[in-house]
């Protein structure tokens, strides 16, 4: 049976999949094949397969379909990101058969301690509230220029991307909890379902309701 689990800091799905859309999230992605392997394509049409394939935040790709794959989903300013940062490759899309056997109990649910604490900080703020983005630098005492300069050369993405993909995981969680798509849509901070449908596909390459059998699914766990 399919499954998905929000963490401080991480997601993890084990399940099916059925060829994606290309998309780029705002986090690390390390997908694992239980048995054989899986696919990816990356943006220039290069096609990579390994028993398990790391993908750095907003590196363009498509996963093919797999009957059984294990996905964890990692955020950058967490302690376990640190680890990934550091392996040869870059940021592209890379085998990492040493990952194969990754389990939760792994990733460090600690903040990082190479990421600035002040970013650490204005991902909080951003990922809780809808705060605007010149009231955040203000917060950690940075301007917006240089908490935006920061933000690009520590994480490889603007705030506002990051603010896109807290919102998705907000809505991950409210429609895990049963709320509809309209309430989740709204509740985590898109404009209607429809917003919540195009940045979804184009963050993850699935759509709310593809993935709302396997939400409802779950219960919902402590963290």
């Amino acid at each position: 049976m399919p499954s998905f689990e929000i963490g401080a800091g991480y997601a993890v799905y084990r399940g099916p999949v059925t060829d994606s859309g290309v998309h780029r999230h705002a986090a690390f992605q390390i997908a694992i094949a239980p048995r054989g392997e899986v696919a990816m394509v990356d943006a220039a049409a290069v096609r990579h397969q390994s028993v398990a394939l790391l993908v750095p935040p907003m590196v363009r790709h498509r996963i093919l379909a797999a009957a059984d794959l294990l996905t964890f989903f990692v955020e950058p300013h967490r302690a376990f990101a640190d680890r990934l940062r550091e392996r040869p490759g870059g940021n592209a899309l890379t085998a990492a058969p040493d990952l194969a056997d990754l389990s939760v109990d792994e990733i460090t649910r600690e903040p990082s301690t190479e990421v600035d604490p002040r970013l650490v900080r204005a991902l909080t703020m951003v990922a809780d509230r809808s705060v605007p983005m010149p009231d955040v630098a203000a917060a950690v005492g940075l301007s917006p220029q240089r908490l935006r300069a920061l933000a690009q050369r520590q994480l490889g993405m603007p705030l506002t991307r990051w603010r896109i993909w807290a919102r998705l995981r907000r809505a991950a969680e409210e429609l895990r909890d049963g709320c509809s798509l309209a309430e989740a849509a709204v509740t985590a901070g898109f404009a209607d379902q429809a917003h919540l449908t195009r940045q979804m596909r184009e963050m993850m390459g699935v759509t709310p309701a593809a993935v709302l059998p396997v939400l409802r699914g779950q219960s919902r766990r402590a963290v």
